[in-house]
């Protein structure tokens, strides 16, 4: 992640939609999985926001991140146990200490997934989970995606494929953010034939758009539940050892 876009992230991620309904599902699903009080570690901790929102909600809660950046401001928010680490190598835990490990968008950025999510295993107990979220479908992937650093979109099946060469299984998986699925094939296919030399700023709305896109996301959460989302411009999903 570039500077400038973890000094944004630091600036938004509290009100900004995409952050919020974010942080939203994967604490949902912290809940069901993994309630607290319990110890759970976030690999890529970006502004380190979702440490201090589980934090405040009775997790032990633990940080990764390649950024000095990262860690240090982790630091100012009162999060002690953070540290730089590249997510690939053996994580500085002892195995089986760790209830829940999250990565949120984080699998896209590493070269070599399946090695980080047998590092990030060994440290989980026999009943622990790890919590994630990766952009979905190949065909979107763009000068957006390269300008932060992506690797790759996902697949189901190639989100399976990794989950199961870390020798883990796929607990749940299913789509999130389909209500701008959309508008976002419309912006990713007018980039694919006219490359911006733009940025990574997120997109600016309105406070009435942010807090409808936020509501969005709740009720297409809710509808999950009962009903397959068919797409969606991200996976999120569950796995166990």
């Amino acid at each position: 992640m570039e500077s400038a876009h973890l000094d944004e992230l630091i600036e938004l991620e509290d009100r900004y939609w995409w952050h919020v309904a974010k942080r939203k599902i994967a604490t949902g699903l912290l809940n069901s999985y993994v309630p607290s009080p319990a110890k759970i570690v976030e690999g890529g901790i970006g502004a380190a926001g979702n440490l201090l929102n589980w934090k405040k909600s009775g997790y032990e809660v633990a940080g990764l991140d390649i950024m000095d950046h990262s860690v240090a401001h982790a630091k100012s928010l009162g999060i002690e146990e953070v540290k730089k680490h590249d997510l690939h190598e053996p994580w500085p835990f002892e195995e089986n200490s760790v209830s829940g490990i999250v990565l949120l968008d984080v699998l896209e950025h590493l070269a070599d997934p399946v090695k980080a999510l047998k590092e990030a295993a060994k440290t989980l107990t026999d009943s622990g989970k790890i919590i994630f979220t990766v952009p979905a479908f190949p065909f979107l992937f763009s000068d957006w995606d390269e300008r932060l650093g992506h690797y790759r979109r996902y697949t189901p099946a190639t989100m399976r494929e990794h989950i199961t060469g870390a020798g883990l299984k796929v607990e749940k998986l299913r789509y999130w953010n389909s209500f701008t699925f959309p508008a976002a094939v419309a912006i990713r296919s007018f980039r694919k034939l006219f490359p911006s030399k733009k940025g990574t700023e997120f997109p600016r709305v309105s406070d009435f758009t942010n807090n409808a896109l936020i509501r969005a996301a709740e009720i297409e959460s809710g509808a999950a539940n009962a009903l397959p989302i068919p797409f969606g411009l991200s996976l999120v999903g569950v796995i166990s050892k």
